[in-house]
């Protein structure tokens, strides 16, 4: 890369990078703990599971909102030497990164269900429900600014409004390889 150039990854992507792996892992380990009686029955299991996907969705889409607001509406825009990373690496890269936390997710989440059937397989799956509102979110946004936010490649851990983002980068919609909101471009 040439001088003050730097590799920017899609905002919209990073967020919904969980949200499928989640979102499955939750539904096959609600699907396990199903056939375990549990402590409490399966009844009350998938009951409170049920709500506690509902809960979970709405907490995980709305929170830290304000923040990715205030990001975006400061973003500057990107300059001509910045490296765009493609969605199917920044996919793979924040997979690998949290495979471990993903696999240990899905162990509680079947643990779980000798407790309360069901129950931490759906909240796992809230989790992933509510990453995908979240980019849905995003997209919106970016639909109606025109604009696509990026953010540095080095700032990625901790999430894209973590402790180690500064801001975010903008460029025109059309630049890189994935739709607003961070799916696949048709």
């Amino acid at each position: 890369m040439g001088r003050g150039a730097q590799s920017l990854v899609r905002v919209a992507v990073v967020v919904r990078a969980g949200a499928a792996p989640l979102w499955w892992a939750g539904l096959i380990a609600a699907g396990v703990g199903v056939l375990l009686p549990g402590l409490t029955g399966r009844r009350i299991g998938v009951l409170s599971g049920a709500a506690l996907l509902l809960i979970t969705a709405v907490v995980t889409a709305l929170l830290r909102r304000r923040r990715y607001t205030h990001f975006a509406e400061t973003a500057t825009r990107a300059g001509r030497g910045d490296v765009l990373q493609d969605r199917r690496v920044t996919l793979r890269n924040w997979r690998r990164a949290h495979r471990w936390q993903l696999l240990a997710a899905f162990a509680v989440a079947v643990a779980s269900s000798f407790a309360l059937p069901a129950a931490g397989g759906l909240l796992l799956a809230g989790v992933g429900a509510g990453l995908w509102a979240k980019a849905l979110w995003l997209g919106r946004w970016e639909r109606d600014a025109q604009t696509l936010l990026w953010l540095r490649t080095d700032w990625v851990k901790g999430g894209p409004v973590g402790k180690r983002a500064k801001g975010f980068r903008t460029t025109g919609i059309a630049a890189g390889d994935a739709a607003p909101g961070g799916a696949r471009r048709r």
